[in-house]
């Protein structure tokens, strides 16, 4: 199973900190942003894994974290995202990185507390389809939410006006390698962009999205100022034990 690390976009909601840098180089507590991922899928025995970034900042990816011999690595693959065409675009330019095998995709701006690694082992058994993880929130209503039936996903919506659960699909996803083939039937959204949750409804409606609810908690360290900060001192307070 291969690792793609979606670390690209502008980053306008944390200026204007990111007016000369991109986002996932901001400090978390005492690392870089996008060190939280990469140790994430190292945890879960993902070593293979491909940055895709984008704008003015891209090399400083390549002076930061060369081959990753500080993860235990003996490479990272860089790849360019043009423009801010949304995750799913940014997803389907893995195509040939992935080479026919799975992918655990993580968005590079979320943190979690603890680890993967069951999630990403279900997930190297099931036959078909794709994974998801869910969070426990406060306020559904700013994320895509999951609602549930019979243990199973039956739809996700995008900021729900009435939220069917607390249940949050935060930024890591498991696919099998029709997923690019999915990528390529999306239309752009209205914010012309290629959305993550049309992919993840692709594989509800056909019958083969599971799910797992994280243990421990998780941050979305790039949604807002204030959110980057409760994510580093929740990281400076508890760690983010990954092991």
């Amino acid at each position: 199973m291969k690792g793609v690390i979606l670390a690209g976009g502008t980053g306008s909601r944390l200026h204007p900190l990111t007016k000369i840098t991109n986002k996932h180089l901001l400090p978390v507590y005492d690392r870089p942003m996008i060190y939280y991922p990469i140790e994430a899928l190292v945890a879960a025995e993902v070593r293979d894994i491909l940055i895709v970034t984008g704008g003015n900042h891209a090399g400083e990816f390549l002076k930061l974290l060369g081959n990753g011999k500080e993860f235990g690595l003996k490479h990272i693959n860089y790849t360019y995202q043009e423009g801010a065409g949304g995750i799913a675009e940014a997803l389907g330019l893995a195509e040939h990185f992935a080479a026919g095998e799975k992918v655990v995709v993580f968005l590079g701006d979320n943190i979690i507390e603890r680890n993967i690694i069951q999630a990403v082992d279900s997930f190297g058994t099931q036959e078909r389809g794709a994974k998801i993880l869910l969070k426990e929130v406060e306020n559904p209503k700013e994320y895509g939410v999951a609602e549930l039936a019979d243990d199973r996903i039956l739809n996700i919506e995008e900021k729900p006006q009435d939220p069917k659960s607390n249940l949050a699909v935060i930024g890591m996803y498991m696919y099998g390698n029709d997923v690019f083939d999915v990528v390529k039937t999306l239309k752009p959204s209205r914010r012309g962009e290629l959305e993550i949750t049309d992919v993840n409804n692709h594989y509800i409606a056909a019958g083969i999205m599971t799910y797992e609810i994280l243990d421990g908690w998780w941050g979305d360290a790039g949604e807002s100022i204030d959110e980057l900060l409760r994510v580093s001192n929740l990281v400076a307070q508890t760690g983010a034990n990954h092991t």
